[in-house]
């Protein structure tokens, strides 16, 4: 937001707590003032009459004391004219109204005055007042009459009567003084109000930014206002607010940030589901278990998220029935993984608010359970057959046979060719054992390779004589040496050397090639053999794992050596590879780093 935008604001905050204050303090002053007005005027009046009708009833008792000497016009209009001096006007009456003198106007052209209240109060109590508005005088007077007989006896009203003018020009006076003083005041007071609310609204305006900000995530505090006031003890606890507001937030980030590193980093998966059905959280390990790709999936529906329908189940469950749902789950079909399932259902104020559910990878274990039965079953299978062979044929001896000079070396042969299978198996089992236990560590040295090739084939050279195979050998000039143990890796090429022999068909040819490819050593061992299945060939490697289990028993196999050849090639950080093609033969590689 621009500063133009925020004085624009400003402008307008400060105008409305003007007129918002400025309005209602000009009406309290108005009120005060027309109050004012109304109370002293009144005051001013009740004053101004009680002295005139004192003034009046003072010349009442004068006149008592001289009433008229007779009744006769010129008389009664010259005592008028006495009375009027002292500034009153005078009028005689007689009881049926009509008037026989008066000061100020001719008696025979002034109208009965029986309706007056004053004449009318005077007959009946002796006395009378009113203040009335005289149309002949154009102002108000105050009238004060009162019964009174001539010094002949004859009855008489005599009616004293005082101005108001006076008493209107002092109100009016008054009244333009009070109005401009009032009047100054309010400018002055409106003048103060406007650099006041200018204060003010300056220091709310300060406020609603530091709002702002704060709702904004910036929680700088404000300079501290010295002012004293409450505007100032509100600076003091707003920033007081935010302070705390900062640590709690930067506490409750950090917490969420730690959080969601953990869950994110986790081996397992992950999923938060609401109680809506719609993925809250869902990490990387998750969608690598399902089959998805890892992306923004808060706030989808988990239908979209999880294509199993088993897992979909198993959310329903622990949501429907309120508790912990525990399973396993199988998914693929040529690459199989199992899943150990948990889903969790979150309670809050004891209804379920949703579920989390965590998939454990368990395909190792069970695939390490499964090699373990298969080694068990394996090694149970290989051992009964050179023993129940050994058993047999030495009862067969005991039973009589040793008489039979040329059966009983035959027998005595078997038994020492299955003893020593049974040897040569036992000492695979221990010696793989050890490897893979670290108890057997390679004697590193820089090896050349060529000799290594090149006494392996020397012994095997014998074994392929008696099927009549040819055995050759490939190797580039200047081959670069390897670190590693000469003993093992000779055991490797032996082992790759043998099975070549042991599979290939009479009249056959194995190569064996060596070169130096990026900074590796690469030795092939090529037959033109039976070949392995491509189903098949990513177990070979395995323990007692046989592609054709009844042609290598025939041959003498332990169906350990591929897989110590595996381990002593690891040992080397090296790797070992096969392409194999049915009825083709097979191509196996190890791949040696460079000394």
């Amino acid at each position: 937001m621009s500063g133009e935008t925020f004085a624009r604001q400003g402008d307008s905050l400060k105008s409305r707590f003007f007129w918002k204050f400025g309005s209602g303090y000009l009406l309290l002053l108005l009120l005060v003032m027309v109050a004012v007005d109304t109370y002293v005027v009144r005051a001013l009046r009740r004053v101004y009459l009680e002295t005139a009708f004192g003034q009046l009833e003072a010349l009442t008792h004068l006149a008592q004391s001289r009433p008229p000497e007779s009744a006769d016009p010129v008389t009664l209009q010259e005592w008028a004219a006495w009375m009027a001096r002292t500034g009153i006007r005078a009028t005689l009456l007689k009881p049926d109204g009509t008037v026989l003198a008066d000061s100020d106007q001719d008696p025979r052209k002034m109208e009965n005055h029986t309706g007056r209240s004053e004449i009318s109060e005077a007959l009946k109590s002796g006395s009378g007042r009113a203040v009335r508005y005289s149309a002949t005088l154009g102002h108000d007077l105050v009238y004060l009459a009162i019964r009174q007989q001539s010094r002949n006896g004859t009855p008489l009203v005599i009616r004293f009567a005082v101005p108001l003018e006076r008493l209107d020009e002092t109100l009016i006076r008054f009244r333009r003084g009070l109005w401009t003083a009032s009047i100054v005041i309010l400018i002055l007071a409106a003048s103060a109000s406007l650099l006041f609310f200018r204060s003010v609204s300056a220091r709310i305006e300060r406020l609603k930014e530091f709002s702002r900000r704060v709702a904004a995530g910036d929680f700088r505090t404000l300079p501290q206002d010295r002012k004293g006031d409450e505007l100032a003890e509100l600076t003091t606890t707003l920033n007081q607010t935010a302070a705390r507001l900062d640590v709690s937030i930067r506490s409750l980030t950090a917490e969420r940030n730690q959080s969601a590193a953990v869950l994110a980093s986790m081996a397992e998966g992950v999923v938060v589901a609401g109680p809506d059905q719609r993925v809250i959280f869902c990490n990387a390990a998750f969608c690598r278990a399902v089959g998805i790709e890892f992306t923004t999936w808060e706030g989808r529906p988990l239908v979209e998220v999880i294509p199993n329908a088993d897992l979909l189940g198993y959310i329903e469950q622990a949501h429907t029935r309120g508790e912990t749902v525990t399973s396993e789950l199988v998914v693929g079909s040529v690459r199989t993984k199992s899943f150990a399932v948990t889903v969790t259902p979150v309670s809050s104020d004891g209804k379920t608010g949703g579920s989390v559910m965590v998939l454990h990878d368990i395909s190792e274990l069970r695939r390490l359970e499964r090699a373990r039965r298969d080694f068990v079953a394996n090694i149970s299978h290989e051992y009964r057959t050179p023993l129940t062979a050994i058993q047999g044929f030495a009862e067969t001896l005991l039973g009589g046979a040793l008489e039979d000079k040329e059966n009983s070396r035959r027998f005595l042969e078997i038994i020492r060719d299955n003893a020593t299978r049974l040897g040569r198996l036992t000492e695979d089992l221990l010696k793989l054992a050890q490897i893979e236990a670290g108890k057997l560590q390679p004697q590193f040295q820089h090896v050349a390779i060529g000799t290594v090739i090149g006494s392996c084939l020397e012994i095997t050279r014998l074994n392929a004589a008696q099927k009549n195979l040819v055995i050759e050998a490939d190797c580039a000039p200047n081959l670069p040496l390897v670190s590693g143990d000469a003993g093992w890796l000779q055991q490797v090429l032996q082992n790759l050397l043998d099975n070549a022999v042991r599979h290939s068909s009479a009249g056959g040819r194995i190569l064996v090639k060596a070169l130096a490819q990026n900074s590796e050593l690469v030795i092939s061992v090529s037959d033109k053999g039976t070949g392995i299945p491509k189903a098949e060939q990513e177990r070979i490697f395995e323990r007692f794992y046989r592609a054709d289990a009844g042609r290598s028993r025939e041959s003498g196999g332990t169906g350990l050596g591929l897989s110590i050849a595996k381990h002593l090639v690891e040992a080397h950080r090296g790797r070992i590879q096969v392409q194999s093609e049915v009825g083709a033969g097979s191509t196996f590689y190890v791949y040696l780093p460079c000394a």
